[in-house]
């Protein structure tokens, strides 16, 4: 690793002031390094987008110094933009965990991406560059193969935590405690450290502790059981799984992600006997303490499979009055109505149901609460401190428990997405700013969709749209017939014939009053009946609807 007197940057594209689309860019000279490329799922006003990815355009003029993508485990909101920034920027090389290469490939064969280039992540891994160095460390957290990066920079070493927690009985690897340790004595000049549940006092529950829980409440419950978790939980399904076959049920499998996720651990060893899973039509000769049900809906989807059992539309499982329903999971910021909605249906169809709470140990994150963040600081004993992934909120509350564990207040950074942090000599300082921000996924489409549009679906949402035809003869400049008015998500057509046919008049003398005009113009005609119309319906019902004229020309000879 050359030595060389010159800033080595760090700018987060994604990844603070919110929980999700992670991504770090560590630059020096004519080198950089990003970690993770996540997503972001879209909030209920970004009506119709998919996805919430991070602005490349600083990826993209940087595009030659880009030596490699570093994942650091394989959930959404640090590998699901991935198949966006293949085919935005040119990538040389991915090195990702085992569970989050399967998981990236699945993602490229489902876009049609051939990308070959992916190279597997192991504890022992050294990366070696002109200017950087980089170790990876083993974290627990609630998906296998997750991993810590240190990087030995020529101004001094970086250690990102990835998303983790310390789970001293954890129901797969521990993490590396004693390398954390050598690496912190060592020392460390930045750490950049996850915030997720900065704002939870105490430790966060042991992962053995909610499998025991689970362990018991299936063995007592003598009905059918239906468990709802996350999809991207692997030691958690691999538990039910085991728990499952000790005790005699075979597991009917519903939602897609809960498929993979089951194929996913099945193919990495994790879920040894496949012979425990079967489908609806084979478990009716099963009896109902034979039955478990796995499957999505944690976060109350309306499509997911739990949502439509508990609203009766599901294809193939209808509720029975002894089944048992456990939510092994926690809300989600923003989600909790469309829980309680479904957990009150469950309610009204007779079933028990069983949620997570903090006398309850069904469940437990993945993420630090604030005495394991404590550990981390102490362990690492940073010189600076730039808390990461999570909200202000979150960040605000991590940079104070950095102070209180000896992190001097003029020493952290409570930065957003585009804030160059520098590092010089061992010291760090804040920089300028580079082009960071939300770009929107469309379906196929990747920042098509602008603010302009999003606005636009929130009216139509809200007060629907108005689509009325104008048929003109352009020899008279007169109109043909009286024009049609058709309407959606705005009134009825049929049961409101009164107040459409008031509207079709209104029209009717807006446009046979502009054509008497010398000089005219089919755009100004179009913005006329926007600008007349819009407050003439407001008017009668309150609503400002979308007003879309549409004008058709006929040439018509009158004889």
């Amino acid at each position: 690793m050359k030595n060389e007197i010159e800033e080595t940057s760090i700018v987060a594209l994604g990844g603070l002031g919110e929980v999700g689309k992670n991504m770090y860019v560590i630059t020096h000279k004519d080198e950089i390094i990003i970690i993770d490329c996540g997503v972001l799922f879209p909030e209920d006003d970004l009506l119709g987008i998919d996805y919430v990815i991070q602005d490349y355009t600083y990826l993209k003029q940087n595009e030659s110094k880009i030596k490699a993508l570093i994942i650091t485990h394989g959930h959404e909101d640090h590998i699901g933009g991935i198949p966006f920034l293949l085919q935005s920027v040119n990538i040389p090389v991915i090195y990702a965990p085992k569970i989050a290469t399967d998981l990236i490939n699945k993602k490229l064969e489902e876009r049609n991406i051939n990308y070959k280039n992916i190279e597997l992540i192991n504890k022992d891994l050294v990366l070696e560059y002109k200017y950087f160095k980089i170790e990876f460390v083993n974290t627990t957290h609630s998906i296998p193969d997750s991993f810590a990066i240190c990087i030995h920079t020529p101004n001094g070493t970086i250690f990102e935590t990835g998303d983790f927690k310390f789970d001293l009985t954890p129901i797969g690897p521990m993490a590396d405690i004693h390398k954390m340790a050598k690496i912190g004595a060592e020392g460390v000049t930045l750490l950049l450290s996850d915030s997720t549940n900065a704002l939870s006092e105490g430790y966060s529950k042991s992962e053995s502790s909610v499998d025991g829980t689970l362990n018991d409440i299936i063995s007592r419950h003598h009905g059918r059981v239906i468990i709802a978790t996350f999809a991207s939980n692997i030691f958690r399904i691999k538990h039910i799984v085991e728990t499952c076959k000790q005790y005699g049920r075979k597991i009917i499998v519903f939602g897609r992600s809960m498929e993979n996720a089951i194929e996913l651990a099945s193919n990495n060893g994790l879920i040894e006997d496949k012979s425990i899973f079967i489908d609806a039509y084979q478990a009716k000769s099963l009896k109902r303490n034979e039955v478990c049900i796995l499957c999505t809906g944690t976060q109350g989807e309306p499509l997911a499979a739990l949502s439509r059992i508990a609203n009766g539309v599901h294809k193939q499982i209808s509720l029975l009055n002894d089944d048992l329903v456990i939510f092994s999971s926690s809300a989600i910021p923003g989600n909790a109505n469309s829980i309680n909605k479904i957990i009150n249906k469950l309610y009204l169809k007779g079933v028990r149901v069983f949620t997570n709470t903090e006398f309850s140990d069904i469940h437990t994150s993945g993420h630090a609460k604030e005495e394991e963040l404590k550990w981390m600081l102490r362990i690492i004993k940073p010189k600076y401190f730039m808390p990461m992934h999570g909200e202000y909120r979150m960040l605000k509350k991590h940079t104070e428990i950095g102070v209180l564990c000896g992190v001097a207040p003029e020493n952290t950074f409570i930065c957003t997405n585009g804030d160059v942090i520098e590092l010089l000599n061992g010291e760090v300082r804040r920089g300028g700013t580079v082009q960071a921000g939300d770009v929107y996924v469309d379906g196929s489409r990747v920042g098509d969709i602008g603010s302009v549009v999003i606005k636009d679906r929130k009216l139509m949402s809200q007060d629907g749209i108005l689509i009325t035809i104008l048929n003109i003869n352009t020899l008279t400049r007169k109109l043909l017939i009286k024009p049609n008015v058709t309407a959606r998500g705005f009134v009825t057509i049929n049961e409101n014939i009164e107040l459409i046919n008031k509207i079709e008049n209104k029209i009717s003398d807006i446009t046979n009053n502009y054509l008497a005009k010398s000089i005219y113009s089919y755009t100004d005609l179009k913005n006329q009946i926007i600008l007349e119309v819009l407050p003439y319906i407001n008017e009668l019902t309150g609503r400002r609807p979308i007003i879309l004229p549409v004008i058709m020309e006929v040439n018509q000879s009158i004889y």
